[in-house]
């Protein structure tokens, strides 16, 4: 079952019903025929395979799946805007946002490009506003059309909860949690947590999309990342992104076995003289480092090369003399191995601070929530 299946009206009206206990009165309300409403209801709970509502002599109550599938309905409809905006047209758009083009949008939704042009143009007009634009021999959305598409694909994914809900519900533990891991968060924490879980839910999905924070923030803010586990950022991205704290990390100097700076005083001023590897300006690390020559007024040390990988800042460390600045669980193996050797403890006063990121108006699901929890007892166990 998938959210492209359902008819927006369908969970319009239902909504509607659970808010007004009534299926005339919702009828009045979003000006669609009460047999219509009646029809669209039955079809929609013999999809879900559940009914939504109590039926009684003083209205329509809902039932358990009915509390948990309507508000992410109305929070669906928030997003979407307009009541005459179609689940074709809905899947047209973001298509089209993701593939670039009609023709791979078509193939990516199998919906004929006549008709995909169709429900673009038809969408346009029932929002009042230009979502694509001619560039060259292509195509491209305008910024209305952007802002637009990410406002459906936080439709779908509040939709997508609802239905992953009401699997629980009926004994079926499905669904899928997405997570936006960042370099920290993969070399113990996640991985511990993802075991840990899948051990107990096995039969829920679980997608980690790699990446830095410029890299992810974007998904999440779309809906297509749900969270994402990793070094927070100061000030806060935004109100719409909330940040919450799982421990603190405290780099070290990481450099290769016999690295000569270990057969010396191991002072910033000594570290100073070699060359290091550290992440381009922007990121916490990159920030924490120059913080740390800068109090004591050292001059910067030569970054001749800037890097984020840690497979990539690894290998160059086993083959030089260059240094970065990494949290000792990131190279633990290559500790134990022999072939790094952590050259020098950083100042008390440096410290990442480490946490999840969401969205701040993000529900999580009762698995995404499960996992959080056992993400959480992990941090606090380091």
């Amino acid at each position: 079952m998938k959210i492209s299946d359902f008819n927006l009206r369908h969970l319009r009206a239902a909504a509607a019903i659970g808010h007004l206990r009534s299926i005339s009165a919702a009828a009045q309300a979003i000006h669609i025929s009460q047999p219509a409403i009646t029809q669209g209801l039955a079809k929609l709970e013999a999809m879900l395979g559940q009914p939504l509502f109590e039926r009684r002599t003083d209205g329509m109550f809902a039932t358990q799946a009915g509390r948990l599938l309507f508000p992410r309905i109305e929070t669906a409809l928030t997003h979407i805007i307009s009541p005459r905006v179609t689940m074709t047209q809905l899947r047209a758009l973001i298509a089209l946002a993701d593939a670039g083009s009609y023709a791979s949008a078509s193939n990516a939704i199998g919906l004929a490009q006549p008709s995909l042009h169709r429900a673009i143009g038809d969408l346009s007009v029932a929002l009042k506003r230009k979502l694509v634009e001619r560039r060259g021999k292509g195509v491209a959305l305008t910024e209305q059309g952007k802002r637009t598409a990410r406002r459906f694909r936080l439709a779908r994914s509040e939709l997508e909860a609802g239905l992953s809900e009401l699997a629980a519900l009926l004994g079926h533990e499905t669904g899928r949690i997405t997570i936006g891991a960042m370099p920290l968060s993969r070399a113990r924490i996640l991985p511990a947590a993802v075991a840990a879980f899948h051990r107990n839910h096995p039969d829920v999905a679980i997608n980690i999309i790699e990446g830095a924070f410029h890299e992810l923030i974007e998904p999440l803010r779309d809906g297509d990342i749900d969270l994402m586990i990793g070094a927070m950022r100061e000030p806060s991205p935004g109100p719409d992104v909330a940040q919450q704290q799982l421990f603190d990390d405290r780099p070290a100097v990481i450099g290769r076995k016999n690295h000569p700076a270990l057969s010396s005083e191991t002072s910033l001023e000594n570290l100073a003289q070699y060359p290091w590897i550290i992440p381009a300006g922007g990121t916490p690390l990159r920030a924490g480092w120059q913080s740390m020559f800068d109090k004591k007024s050292i001059p910067l040390p030569q970054v001749p090369i800037e890097c984020g990988s840690v497979i990539t800042i690894r290998q160059i460390l086993i083959e030089s003399d260059f240094l970065t600045l990494l949290s000792p669980d990131q190279v633990a193996v290559e500790l134990e191995a022999g072939w790094l050797a952590k050259v020098s403890n950083i100042s008390q006063g440096y410290t990442r601070n480490i946490g999840v990121t969401t969205r701040t108006e993000w529900r999580p699901t009762g698995m995404q929530a499960k996992f959080l929890t056992f993400l959480k007892k992990i941090s606090q166990a380091t």
